[in-house]
């Protein structure tokens, strides 16, 4: 399993400034952008955690 990096809300849901920072993170990590994101989402449709791989993503 590769290594990943995954951020979740300070409350319950993430907000931009948060999906902002996960984004941030991810390019200093050097994670190549064509990497899918996978994000699990709230009843509502809100975005609670999202996650990509550091590394090349082939699954």
């Amino acid at each position: 399993m590769p290594a990943a990096l995954k951020f979740t809300g300070a409350d319950k849901d993430l907000t931009l400034d948060e999906l902002a920072a996960f984004v941030d993170a991810a390019r200093k990590a050097g994670v190549p952008g064509d990497n899918p994101i996978r994000a699990e989402l709230s009843t509502t449709g809100k975005i609670k955690e999202v996650e990509t791989a550091l590394d090349e993503d082939d699954d």
